[in-house]
């Protein structure tokens, strides 16, 4: 499905659209347009509104029920492309766009230019939500759609151009297959960024579709994970086991595992069953995960108990969610959909543990009953190169305002201009 100029196209038209793409895109600059960051703002703010009044349940129901996602965690969703929240983002990430410097310049921020946006799929809406900062920077911005992707983002941004027409000089939405490479290319050679959402091998894949000009800003995918001391409360336990089962560990915020401030074996496995009831009971109460996930993730554990006389790994499992004990303190990913690592790492390794995966590092949820030792704690998190350090709770809360992975999106969708005073 292809949304150009405001208007829905079939796949088929893709090729002679994208022939006529870089005239259309360079005549939105020609002819003088500066897309204001209030009519951005108004048309997300009318938009949530209608979303919120029930306008687009027919699309927005199946959604919340494909991801799980209660109405209390979407209406905080949409509460963050609603008039005030944009405001206030835009007043921090952009409050400095226009100043003095030294008595003798002005300088002001400008739109990068073209953007286009390569979205992950682990979030159905994300592919639009990436393209409506784009426009809260002032950009024209490309959308190539993630694999497999429902349809969303394309009702979401049709729909906000028919809420501002003036929208529609500034998206295009193509759905590009990720093996047509000369096509990205080409639209890689049109944009001055380059919005990736992905791991190291779509990043990588960005980078050699883009000339060296192009400037590549890439989003996730992160690992997070949460830190217990070995007297955390069962109540910040049931808070970390409520993040991995509404989840389903599927965020680059999402509980992957905790690591146990101890070298005891010990004390990790009577901590890891202590976690493992509390993850069965917070499973119980908010339901089970989708039953293909559940079986995929019972083919995985039946394989961890073929190999743990090599292992000598400890598995809980039951009910679809498991916890996993090893003895090696890498970072990894788990088995997803409610299945946990649990490992061992005294406070004073943190740093010497961590510092390797640069990168890939995002938030850290600290199991804690002890103010000062939390504040230590937080503190060596932060040396270590986590970016967001959180409760249990609130590992994948969204606030408007927060920056993505250590950084703010419109200021790394802007550039500076500056001119001489005469």
């Amino acid at each position: 499905m292809i949304l150009y100029r405001g208007k829905i196209y079939d796949d088929t038209e893709q090729s002679r659209i994208i022939s006529q793409l870089r005239t259309d895109l360079y005549k939105t600059f020609s002819d003088g347009k500066v897309l204001s960051v209030q009519t951005v703002i108004n048309a997300c703010d009318t938009l949530a509104k209608r979303v919120i009044n029930g306008d687009f349940d027919e699309i927005v129901n199946p959604y919340l029920e494909m991801f799980d996602i209660n109405a209390e965690a979407f209406k905080a969703m949409v509460q963050l492309f609603s008039k005030e929240s944009l405001e206030y983002k835009c007043a921090i990430e952009l409050s400095d766009d226009e100043k003095i410097i030294a008595g003798k310049f002005v300088r002001k921020r400008y739109p990068l230019g073209i953007l286009l946006h390569i979205a992950a799929g682990n979030v159905d809406a994300l592919p639009a939500y990436s393209v409506i900062e784009g426009l809260l920077a002032g950009n024209v911005n490309i959308l190539k759609l993630p694999a497999g992707d429902s349809g969303l983002s394309v009702k979401l941004l049709s729909e906000l151009i028919k809420t501002e027409p003036e929208l529609s000089d500034y998206i295009s939405v193509f759905d590009v297959p990720s093996t047509e490479t000369e096509t990205l290319k080409t639209l890689a050679d049109y944009s001055d960024g380059v919005v990736v959402w992905g791991g190291d091998e779509a990043v990588s894949a960005a980078r050699k579709l883009a000339d060296v000009t192009t400037k590549i800003i890439s989003w996730g995918h992160k690992l997070s994970f949460a830190y217990a001391d070995l007297n955390a409360t069962d109540e910040q336990l049931r808070e970390t086991a409520y993040n991995i089962c509404s989840t389903n560990q599927i965020l680059c915020s999402s509980c992957q595992g905790i690591f146990v401030d101890t070298d005891s074996k010990e004390d990790q496995l009577k901590f890891a069953e202590r976690f493992f009831n509390i993850l069965k009971e917070v499973n119980k109460k908010i339901g089970y995960a989708d039953f293909g996930m559940r079986a995929k993730n019972a083919i995985n554990i039946y394989n961890e108990k073929l190999e743990q006389h090599l292992t000598h790994n400890v598995i809980m499992t039951a009910d679809g969610v498991s916890v996993i004990c090893t003895d090696d303190s890498k970072l990894s990913l788990s088995y997803l959909y409610r299945n946990v690592w649990i490992k061992r790492l005294p406070s004073t390794k943190i740093i010497e543990n961590l510092r390797p995966y640069k990168g890939h590092l995002q938030t850290v949820g600290v199991l804690c009953p002890n103010n000062e030792k939390r504040g230590i704690l937080c503190n060596i998190f932060a040396q270590a190169g986590l970016v967001r350090i959180t409760s249990g709770k609130n590992m994948s809360r969204t606030v408007a305002g927060e920056a993505h992975d250590g950084d703010y999106a419109l200021r790394q969708y802007s550039r500076i201009f500056e001119t001489e005073l005469f």
